[in-house]
Parts: structure tokens; C-alpha cells; sequence
């Protein structure tokens, strides 16, 4: 069962605060479309307390977080509406048990050797000293591994399109390991140098496929959202 939603494609400061892009509902689960710019979560501070989860309790008092997307990305997010439902998708997400697909518009012409999968298999530490910032650090990072596909490649702009299925799930490791790859994405403020960050006024990433199996039918059901850029 597939389920194509509309995509609201506003830049950060356009976003009404009260905004909420509700791509499926039912008595177990909500999946919502964040926009860019918009946490998941409540962070630090008065300024940060306006975000996705916030927005879907105010119309479904039962919201609880499964899963979260960076601040800068956009795309699928999946809810469960009470703690029943919350166990049952956490513990598919921690088995790995749901498809996720990411698109990804990077620097620089990739050279694949075909337009199969390939694997970026690369640990991830939290850089300390300059967080929110990831490494690759080979002795003490987590194991971390992302399978990529190239989708096609812009020689004149001297870009390529990425899909990307994350087999863990470790905080920026998409955007660390295209950086990693030699292949920042554009408009990534954190991983990408500044000729490539100021190439786009957002990050541009975005969670486009979920696929699981529904806790309460325990049918398989597909989400997807096509990437705004």
C-alpha cells in the first residue's frame, strides 16, 4: 500500500508555526512531512521549542516520538499514537526492520562503478569539542554504514543525485558519510566547505520512502514523499 502525499516547499522562515503536513492518520500511527528547518524535537531554549512533535500533539494528544530527522532535513517522519504502538515501532526501528530512503543532491560529478547499491561503511564519534559536529574516527566511533546509488549527475552544475538507505541510523551519519565520500551535500552548513554550503539555501536531503509493517494490520505499508528540489 502506497501512500503519495502533497509537499509543502517553504524555506525556513517560512513555515507558519502552526503548519503540519499530515501524510497519514489512523488509531496507531501518524507520518507527518517535516519541512527544513524544523526540529523534530524540543531543544535548549525558549527559541527552540517549536517543533514537529509539538505541532502533531496539539492535533493528536496521543503523539509520542519513534524516530527523528535533523533540523535540516525534510521528509518522512513516523509517530505512534500511544506507548503500545511506541514499543512496537521502536523495536522495529532497532532491528532494522524499516526501509528508509533518502535522496541527496551533493558536490562533484560521483564516479560509481554502475548504478548498483554500493556500501560506505565508516564508524561515527561525536567530535566533542566542536559538537553538534560528527567524525570518522576508525578506533572509537560506532559502526556505521550507509548504501548509496547514483541517480544521475549534472555536468554542468558539477552535481549528482544520490539516493540513500541508511543501514544504521547514528546522528548527521548521512551527511558524514558524503562528506567522507568526498561528496558533501549542498547547502549543509555544518560538513560542507563554504563555496559548497552557500550553493543552496537549504540542506538538501530529504526523507522520501518508509516502509514497515504496520503494528496493529501487521500489513506492509509504504510512504513516500518525492524530494522538493
Amino acid at each position: 500500500m502506497s501512500y503519495v502525499p502533497r509537499f509543502n516547499n517553504c524555506s525556513y522562515s517560512h513555515c507558519p508555526l502552526a503548519e503540519l503536513d499530515i501524510i497519514h492518520a489512523d488509531d496507531t500511527l501518524l507520518v507527518l512531512n517535516k519541512p527544513a528547518g524544523l526540529l523534530s524535537v524540543p531543544g535548549r531554549g525558549e527559541d527552540k521549542q517549536d517543533c514537529l512533535s509539538r505541532r502533531a500533539v496539539q492535533h493528536y494528544p496521543d503523539a509520542l516520538v519513534v524516530h527523528r530527522l535533523d533540523m535540516a532535513t525534510s521528509g518522512l517522519l513516523v509517530m505512534a499514537r500511544g506507548a503500545v504502538a511506541q514499543r512496537s515501532l521502536n523495536d522495529a526501528f532497532a532491528a532494522r526492520a524499516v526501509y528508509k530512503r533518502y535522496e541527496a543532491v551533493v558536490d562533484g560529478l560521483v564516479q560509481a562503478p554502475c548504478f548498483g547499491w554500493q556500501l560506505i561503511d565508516l564508524p561515527i564519534l561525536l567530535d566533542w569539542p566542536n559538537r553538534p559536529r560528527r567524525i570518522i574516527d576508525a578506533m572509537h566511533g560506532k559502526p556505521s554504514s550507509t548504501r548509496w546509488q547514483l541517480i544521475a549527475s549534472n555536468h554542468t552544475l558539477g552535481t549528482s543525485r544520490l539516493a540513500l538507505a541508511p543501514i544504521t541510523g547514528r546522528s548527521h551519519q548521512l551527511r558524514v558519510h558524503l562528506q567522507a565520500l568526498g561528496h558533501p551535500i549542498l547547502g549543509d552548513m555544518l560538513y560542507a566547505p563554504a563555496r559548497v554550503a552557500a550553493l543552496s539555501n537549504r540542506l538538501l536531503l530529504h526523507a522520501c520512502t518508509l516502509e514497515f509493517i504496520h503494528p496493529a494490520s501487521q500489513e506492509k505499508i509504504q510512504f513516500v514523499s518525492p524530494a522538493p528540489f
